[in-house]
């Protein structure tokens, strides 16, 4: 049940909906319940009519005498109006009843429907800017498949299950009550009789359920996989075909929808069987009733005349409708419940990486970057050891060394993606743990080795970040970037939409659209990671060109493997095995034939 009230706390403010809900539904029962207690009178007055001096009905003492009160009325209409004139006004009330009943329900539904889409959007609003807060090291060890999963499926899980239930919760319960109250009202003997069969009932009803909810928690975890499975398959289709393993990923997908849908089997037949079972217990019981009821009045045993006992029964058929709803909510529930638990999961995932309580806005970078004796580990692998490095304000210093030595690494540490496990960065001589992380990036312009594109035009694109660029700030940028050109080439200039993952531009038109991208934000500090090593000779040569554009008069750091990109760089430093070997200018580390020397001869060799 805590589960269940954390997630309705997602329909503040509640009250908002209820009071209305409340009226409506209350209203709703009570001309609902009506429209059958008014078959007792409609029935007197079919039978009574027929009768020579048939006994006159005294009006009850009690006004809690619901049927009493009813047929005495019907009495004084027949007695006014004559047979076909009460027959009349009773069908007439039976309608005018009818349709009140269903008008408030109409309300109802929808003031329901409006919660319901009102807990949606809260709660898949809070999921989503949970997932947005979380540090990047997070999304590394999770499948996105399954983060997707929960924002988009769970949640719908959520929506019907959980705040469809509030209508099952409230309306059917209070139905019920009404319902029972006419039986007592009707006959106190036959109702004692009848009620004996809730616990059976509930007891079997149980037992079907008892399961659903692990059940229903590991169907959602297998839908995350199939959807990891997915979206793995569409980003990799170039590679699936080139190495005819398009049979492969058809089977490992098909094994996983096999094991989800044999568990959504599963799981239906218990949510499936919950139902039957109500229902053949209430004809049981409406049957047991009719036996026990109608020997009775055979016998003149009981008080009840026989246009009661009708609308007993008519009444008693009707209770098993709530409460057939209420145990098939109690299945429903379950799995909204174990969507619940999933979703609130993500919720409740806090950042490893956040601001501490002190922490100040930078607004401007004045004199240098330092790493200082630091060092990270992953979990089993020590990356990067003792590192100790100054990259002054205004120069390019270049990370190369062999893959796997810790560049990555090291440059994710500047923005502070992750945090280091011993020893500081520090910004004029700032520890960055000790400033808003906001007001650091803001600082700092990144261009990846894969360019990273929205489905969105090229101009959206380039002032990604930057709502308030205009159109000519962008035309400078991507002037810089050696980008204007192409762009005008396109369909719609910068208007042309550039498809997934910019899936319409070559590699070298992506890199430039995200180096114009950097160059708008214009940031003080660029972080550029391998921008060219995907690319063929010209590419590089446009890209080179607007990277060097790109850090005139700025501090950067820049990883390449291509070395003679970065020969004009004002320190390079390599990096082997998480350790600084050597650090110096191109000619130095040329003169020292060392680890340096030996990468750009292997290359120039591999080049000749």
């Amino acid at each position: 049940m805590k589960t269940y009230f954390r997630l309705l706390s997602f329909a503040q403010p509640i009250t908002k909906f209820a009071f209305p809900y409340i009226i409506c539904t209350v209203l709703g029962v009570i001309f609902n319940t009506l429209n059958l207690a008014l078959l007792v009178p409609l029935l007197g007055t079919l039978f009574n009519s027929s009768k020579d001096g048939a006994t006159p009905i005294e009006r009850p003492e009690s006004a809690w005498d619901v049927t009493g009160m009813l047929n005495y009325y019907a009495q004084e209409a027949n007695n006014a109006y004559g047979p076909h004139g009460a027959l009349q006004i009773v069908c007439g009330v039976i309608v005018t009843s009818v349709l009140l009943s269903n008008i408030f329900k109409y309300f109802s539904q929808r003031v329901m429907e409006n919660l319901r889409i009102h807990t949606l959007l809260n709660l898949r609003q809070k999921v989503f800017n949970n997932v947005m807060s979380l540090h990047v090291g997070y999304f590394n060890n999770q499948r996105k498949g399954d983060i997707i999963a929960k924002i988009a499926s769970d949640v719908g899980v959520v929506q019907f299950s959980v705040t469809g239930t509030l209508q099952v919760v409230f309306k059917e319960p209070l139905q019920l009550i009404a319902y029972v109250f006419m039986l007592f009202a009707t006959s106190v003997k036959l109702t004692l009789f009848a009620i004996l069969v809730i616990p059976i009932s509930a007891f079997l009803i149980s037992k079907i359920v008892k399961r659903l909810k692990q059940q229903a928690s590991l169907a959602q975890h297998l839908f995350g996989l199939m959807i990891s499975y997915l979206d793995e398959a569409l980003s990799g289709i170039k590679i699936i075909k080139a190495f005819n393993a398009t049979d492969d990923i058809k089977d490992k997908f098909h094994q996983e929808n096999i094991r989800y849908s044999e568990l959504g089997r599963k799981m239906a037949r218990r949510q499936q069987l919950s139902s039957p079972v109500s229902e053949f217990l209430g004809v049981t019981m409406v049957a047991l009733i009719v036996l026990y009821g109608g020997s009775l009045i055979l016998d003149n045993q009981s008080e009840l005349t026989v246009e009661k006992f009708v609308g007993y029964i008519a009444i008693f058929s009707q209770v098993m409708r709530p409460a057939k709803a209420i145990t098939d909510s109690f299945s429903t529930i379950h799995a909204g419940i174990a969507a619940g638990e999933r979703v609130l999961e993500l919720i409740d995932e806090r950042p490893a990486i956040k601001d501490s309580p002190d922490a100040v806005d930078v607004k401007e970078f004045h004199e240098s970057v330092q790493l200082n004796d630091l060092s990270f580990s992953y979990p089993g692998r020590t990356v990067l050891k003792s590192i100790n490095l100054t990259i002054p304000k205004g120069k390019t210093v270049a990370l190369v060394g062999p893959s796997g030595g810790g560049k990555s690494t090291l440059m994710d540490l500047i923005p502070r993606f992750i945090d280091p496990h011993e020893g500081s960065v520090t910004l004029d001589g700032v520890d960055i743990r000790k400033l808003k992380q906001e007001s650091l990036w803001a600082l700092i312009g990144v261009v990846n080795q894969e360019s990273m594109l929205f489905n969105d035009t090229i101009f959206n694109n380039i002032a990604f970040g930057m709502p308030e660029a205009s159109q000519e700030e962008v035309e400078a940028a991507a002037r810089i970037a050696n980008a204007h050109e192409f762009i005008l080439q396109t369909e719609h200039g910068y208007d042309s939409n550039i498809g997934d993952r910019g899936m319409k531009l070559s590699g070298g038109q992506k890199q430039r659209i995200c180096i114009a991208r950097a160059v708008l934000k214009n940031p003080p500090i660029m972080l550029l990671d391998e921008a060219t090593s995907a690319l063929d000779t010209e590419s590089e040569k446009l890209v080179q060109e607007a990277l060097n554009n790109l850090m005139k008069n700025r501090t950067s750091l820049v990883i390449a493997h291509r070395l003679s990109t970065i020969q004009n760089a004002d320190v390079i430093v390599v990096l082997e095995d998480g350790v600084i070997v050597e650090q110096g200018t191109h000619s130095e580390l040329i003169a020292r034939a060392g680890l340096y020397r030996r990468l750009v001869d292997m290359q120039q060799f591999t080049e000749a």
